[in-house]
């Protein structure tokens, strides 16, 4: 595995990954030495993810490789289906997984999910709309909300 420090809006971010593919990318609360020399099989993540702080990139193209159970997995998948400016609910999760009752089991896989931002799990949100736990904070759940709203708000003065 190879690993590398960047920085990004939200903080330095840590990126892992293989010729198999990425398998983690958080946002660290502690200051790394950002890498100076990205290793060549994370250098399109890198790129991408920049494309994306940059507004210029809404979806991801990279081989995915994290590490988790079977139903972690099919919860993180359905996360990638969630569009770029929309949410969903942890309940409205629980029901494209095809089971309602699911949902704390939902809630527990979506807060795993070691694949921050390029695998969104970002974009649930509580059933009456509020901002409910991100494992990198809620600041940083609200950002990447607002980073990615069709709807940008302007300053009056």
């Amino acid at each position: 595995m190879e690993t590398a420090y960047i920085k990004t809006p939200l903080g330095i971010a840590k990126l892992v990954g293989n010729e198999e593919g990425i398998s983690e990318f958080i946002v660290l609360n502690s200051e790394e030495i950002v890498t100076d020399v990205i290793p060549e099989v994370l250098e399109d993540a890198v790129y991408q993810i920049n494309e994306y702080f940059e507004g210029k990139r809404k979806a991801f193209s990279l081989d995915l490789n994290p590490e988790g159970t079977d139903f972690q997995k099919r919860v993180w998948k359905a996360l990638e289906e969630i569009p770029f400016g929309k949410t969903t609910s942890y309940l409205g999760l629980s029901k494209t997984l095809g089971d309602t009752k699911a949902i704390r089991a939902v809630a527990n896989a979506n807060g795993k999910n070691p694949l921050w931002i390029i695998v969104p799990c970002h974009r649930v949100i509580g059933s009456n709309g509020s901002l409910t736990g991100y494992a990198g904070g809620l600041y940083r759940k609200q950002w990447l909300l607002e980073h990615e709203s069709p709807f940008k708000q302007t300053s009056l003065f």
